[in-house]
């Protein structure tokens, strides 16, 4: 009887490709033992000719975005459901992206479809929609989290989950540089990866840096954008408020100033999470529309936005949302953890616990690992 193992493997945004790509190379014996197929973007084609790069109409954001492409959606939901009843593969690999894959993972047990539905990056049902984890556990066989506490939330369910650890542990511990010295009086200013993220916050960060400055005029500020486009609005934003000579913009990576700055501030995401495993004492801020706002109340389950509160279950790092996101309120939270030594500390301590319990690194090969361990269950 033949090892060879029949993945259908489906992600629909940039970072699910990267990750499913990241988990197919880590796949055990992956050169002869394995035969993948699916949906996904440039880079998991490039393992793997059987899988369609779909990326420019999946990764769409925003309910009005996904209702004008509703009958592309449609017609793709159906055709991938034909694929994978047609070439019945051992299993199929939900890469976050929960608005098709979830709904795929249904028409397929509907359908009859008997192989192991296994979710990697679990979509975070926890802050949002916990109601959908009784459906996830009759759904599917196993849930790969990247979160700790995930863990225990999906088993109480009855779903099988193995905790991988998280990707972002070995990402910065490539770009991590002992070298870099925390230089005095440098203040990271990071308002998000897009173009309405920077419009929202940057002004009420470069608002706290005028009053800073008044106060200590020898301060120095550091910002960059995600793609250079973004990183000229920055500039033009720096420019016209008359702080060019006290806001560099571009010079170094996020990760770079997250590593060399005093204090920061950083918008919600994963950014956060980014800034807290490299160890920079900062404040979260954040900004939606006021709609958007009283939905998310109202949706919530979780008592905080950032990911590092969610994980250590109380107000770690200082959030400043909606009216709150101001630059006064933005300028006493730097102030303090400025002049407050013990107090940074004290918070670059916490940061540290909490970049431990994302696991000490390996987590694609730990995802892969379970993966191929669940498909072996099967055929025992």
């Amino acid at each position: 009887m033949s090892n060879l193992k029949k993945l259908f493997l489906v992600s629909g945004e940039i970072s699910g490709d990267e990750h499913g790509a990241a988990l197919m190379k880590a796949l055990p014996d992956l050169d002869s033992s394995w035969e993948l197929s699916g949906l996904g973007g440039p880079k998991m084609a490039a393992i793997s000719g059987e899988i369609e790069n779909w990326l420019d109409e999946a990764a769409v954001l925003g309910l009005w975005e996904v209702l004008k492409k509703y009958s592309y959606f449609s017609r793709k939901m159906a055709e991938t459901v034909r694929r994978i009843e047609e070439s019945e593969p051992d299993g199929v690999v939900l890469i976050d992206y929960p608005g098709f894959n979830l709904r795929l993972a249904k028409r397929l047990r509907d359908g009859g479809y008997k192989g192991k539905l296994i979710y990697y990056i679990s979509p975070q049902v926890w802050a949002w929609k916990r109601g959908r984890i009784k459906t996830m556990a009759e759904l599917l066989d196993l849930m790969i989290c990247i979160f700790p506490f995930e863990k225990e939330l999906y088993e109480e369910s009855g779903l099988p989950t193995v905790f991988a650890g998280h990707p972002l542990v070995d990402s910065l511990e490539e770009i991590r540089r002992d070298d870099i010295e925390r230089e005095e009086g440098v203040i990271a200013l990071l308002p998000g990866s897009r173009e309405r993220e920077i419009s929202a916050l940057f002004p009420q960060m470069l608002g706290s840096a005028v009053l800073l400055l008044k106060k200590y005029p020898g301060l120095q500020f550091e910002t960059s954008g995600a793609t250079p486009i973004l990183t000229e609005k920055l500039q033009s934003m720096v420019d016209d408020v008359g702080l060019s000579e006290q806001v560099s913009v571009g010079l170094s990576t996020s990760r770079e100033i997250m590593q060399r700055a005093s204090v920061g501030v950083v918008a919600s995401g994963t950014a956060t999470l980014e800034a807290a495993c490299l160890g920079l004492p900062y404040c979260l801020t954040y900004r939606v529309a006021w709609l958007t706002a009283v939905a998310a109340r109202w949706l919530m389950s979780v008592d905080f936005l950032g990911i590092v509160n969610v994980i250590a279950g109380r107000e770690v790092v200082k959030e400043l949302l909606q009216n709150d996101a101001t630059a006064g309120a933005i300028r006493e939270e730097l102030e303090r953890l400025l002049t407050d030594r013990k107090a940074r500390e004290a918070l670059q301590v916490e940061l540290s616990k909490i970049s431990v319990e994302l696991g000490g690194g390996g987590a694609h090969a730990n995802a892969a690992n379970a993966l191929a361990a669940s498909l072996s269950e099967a055929e025992a």
